[in-house]
């Protein structure tokens, strides 16, 4: 899944793959100017919006999964906050605005290189709309959550915490390894 980085992007040189000294892994080096190309695994941040007994999902316009459902979420950008992904997220994808809770997920998914981060949120309004890069938004009871059309592991993952600490009125907050299929 990682491509292999050959230029420097500081200098446009070739690079070799190597351990650096002081280092315990190999990176990509520049031969000519020296610079460490380090690969980092990827945020994936998101809401669980609620509005009184049901959830926000967003069915993906997109691939991967195009027509699965999901929480809205997606990839934090440069000098972004954690929380400011959740809130701009769930905007571009469901035009929804929301007032962010506690961080409730964290969960690693080391094979694709990602970290996945959900936050609760309460939804502010009912107006929301699919967003570019979704084909609906719907609200949904426990019992109509689609599961086998849940786009990504670690939403079910944490959908199913959700709906398991809801029945328990205690909320925490969950970490946990995602391993492949």
């Amino acid at each position: 899944m990682d491509l292999a980085l050959n230029f420097c992007s500081a200098c446009g040189a070739p690079v070799s793959h190597k351990v650096p000294p002081g280092d315990s892994l190999p990176r990509a080096v520049c031969d000519a100017c020296g610079a460490i190309h380090y690969r980092n695994p990827k945020l994936v941040v998101g809401a669980l919006p609620e509005w009184e007994d049901r959830i926000l999902l967003c069915r993906r316009a997109i691939e991967p999964r195009h027509g699965k459902w999901t929480l809205p979420a997606g990839f934090m950008e440069n000098r972004e906050t954690v929380a400011a992904a959740a809130l701009r997220e769930t905007l571009e994808e469901a035009n929804a605005r929301i007032a962010l809770g506690a961080m409730y997920t964290l969960l690693s998914v080391p094979h694709i290189s990602q970290v996945h981060v959900i936050y609760r949120a309460t939804l502010l309004d009912l107006d929301f709309t699919p967003g570019e890069e979704t084909l609906e938004v719907a609200l949904f009871r426990e019992e109509e959550i689609p599961w086998d059309e849940i786009a990504f592991r670690t939403i079910a993952i944490t959908l199913r915490h959700y709906f398991d600490d809801r029945r328990t009125g205690r909320f925490g907050f969950h970490t946990g390894d995602v391993e492949p299929p």
